[in-house]
């Protein structure tokens, strides 16, 4: 079965070409011109989304956290920005990864093949990890500390999902943002810090128990 991508932005030629390129590589490709366009073609149930950061009406931020509502699918920004507080905002929102424009097809193809293929090796995931009063489901993608439910963005689980997976291991930034996000070995490691602070926070309304180590000078672990 093809796998069905969703691209939405505004740039009419942008689109004609990626839809060409990715239905002679046999996916399914579902095109939008705005965002409330994008939101309306979710009903299609995309395995993947393409999304532009620059367009008029509802920018893409704004549409990644409505989609972020209806779907746990990744999605892919499409940009021409560069500063930290935008990568920020777009993870924050919802998104996956970034892919700054120009961008070559056949490095488009590659990101989008790795994030496929970690949602397939996800879905095939039923194992539920319980540590006292915390509890993982990685075949829901939720955590549960008692009868509360974490409020997780998509990074945010994934983070949790990766150091849980590997208990005790060191794993610095360039690492963690790597596995996670998607990105390859230059990605920004500020943003991994501010995803564990922020996970921290989370847990912190719950209980007083640390879940993630800073080993200062190497990195992050799960040490329960």
């Amino acid at each position: 079965m093809a796998y069905k991508i969703l691209l939405i932005d505004d740039d009419a030629e942008l689109l004609k070409m990626l839809k060409t390129y990715f239905e002679r590589k046999k996916y399914e490709v579902i095109t939008a011109r705005n965002g409330p366009e994008g939101l309306s073609r979710l009903k299609l149930k995309p395995d993947l989304i393409l999304l532009d950061v620059n367009m008029p009406g509802i920018d893409g931020i704004e549409v990644c956290r409505r989609i972020r509502d209806k779907t746990a699918c990744p999605i892919l920004f499409l940009t021409a920005r560069v500063e930290e507080q935008d990568i920020v905002n777009g993870l924050s929102s919802g998104g996956d990864d970034y892919i700054l424009k120009p961008f070559g097809l056949k490095e488009l193809e590659a990101r989008i093949q790795a994030h496929l293929k970690r949602e397939m090796r996800r879905s095939e995931k039923t194992e539920c990890r319980f540590q006292g009063e915390l509890s993982i489901d990685y075949s829901a993608k939720t955590v549960q500390i008692g009868t509360d439910y974490l409020d997780l963005t998509r990074l945010e689980y994934k983070i949790i999902e990766f150091l849980t997976m590997n208990p005790k291991m060191v794993f610095d930034k360039d690492r963690i943002y790597e596995k996670v996000c998607g990105f390859d070995a230059e990605g920004d490691s500020r943003v991994i810090t501010e995803l564990i602070r922020r996970i921290r926070n989370k847990l912190r309304q719950y209980t007083e128990t640390e879940y993630i180590e800073t080993v200062w000078g190497m990195g992050y672990r799960w040490i329960k």
